[in-house]
């Protein structure tokens, strides 16, 4: 796979204190093999999807108890000026920019909301091989937050989006577009969402039959959060592993119903936008 354009989601990994229990679990659930872990890198390990990279598990670092979650990395040419934008729009960098080997270079970040999400700038890692919607690969990603104006205005500063919305007012849904294509979603988190769960970045994994991943899951110790429900993208239904990362199935053959109505930003927005852009300091709407 050729590297993404810039804001694409193109890699995805998640943090496990039991990482052989993390690889018996993705194994059943969504079909992945693994390679073997890497010493040089403190045992990251990636997961395959029918002979392609789908994704990484990896042990923590010595020394952290961070919860298990997963991380979607957006596509960056220079990320280091990605960092900067980061900083200009509001958000904040958790780790500055760093070279991975020959593979490339990553950086971690959180939005104003609090969504945690990685950047990355492919050198001979170009990140996914899945095609979407093929089982066991990503197929999307959406940022859950309390503050939708606020990503909304953020992440079209640090990335070239441009945002669409649904046309019905019941549901808060942005679409965030690169060159005509519909990369990322965002979902503004209602009063359904217990205080306590942070803003985050949701990723998706195609799956043949969303039933069935959830009842593999289910037995293999992960929680039911949502669905599964039948929309007009696909069957989905939320899950946590059982060392607590959220992640998302979706059958994406399985659909029902008819496409929402979408329309641009207002202008008004649209000018915020670029006013973080020019690194002028400016407060989130």
């Amino acid at each position: 796979m050729a590297v993404q354009p810039e804001g694409t989601p193109c890699w995805a990994d998640a943090t496990f204190a039991d990482l052989e229990g993390a690889k018996s679990f993705y194994g059943d659930v969504l079909g992945w093999t693994f390679a073997e872990g890497s010493p040089e890198f403190g045992g990251y390990t990636t997961a395959y999807a029918n002979g392609k990279r789908a994704a990484a598990l990896t042990p923590p670092m010595p020394g952290t108890d961070a919860p298990s979650a997963w991380c979607l990395y957006l596509a960056s040419p220079d990320a280091a000026a990605t960092a900067g934008k980061i900083r200009a729009g509001g958000g904040e960098v958790l780790m500055e920019p760093m070279q991975v080997g020959e593979f490339g270079t990553m950086l971690l970040a959180r939005d104003p909301g609090g969504a945690v999400f990685g950047v990355w700038q492919a050198d001979t890692h170009d990140g996914f091989e899945t095609e979407m919607g093929v089982p066991g690969g990503y197929c999307w990603g959406e940022v859950f937050t309390r503050d939708p104006k606020a990503a909304d205005t953020f992440f079209p500063a640090a990335f070239p989006y441009t945002v669409r919305k649904f046309d019905d007012e019941s549901m808060d849904f942005g679409m965030y577009d690169v060159q005509g294509e519909t990369v990322l979603g965002r979902m503004a988190m209602g009063d359904d969402f217990p205080p306590e769960v942070p803003a985050y970045l949701n990723v998706y994994f195609a799956v043949p039959d969303c039933d069935a991943a959830v009842v593999k899951a289910t037995e293999r110790g992960g929680v039911l959060r949502f669905g599964p429900m039948d929309s007009p993208f696909g069957r989905f239904a939320a899950l946590s592993d059982p060392q607590g990362a959220s992640f998302t199935v979706i059958d994406v053959t399985k659909t029902e119903g008819e496409m929402p109505a979408t329309s641009p930003v207002r202008r008004a927005e649209g000018r915020a936008r670029r006013t973080g852009l020019s690194g002028e300091p400016r407060t989130p709407a």
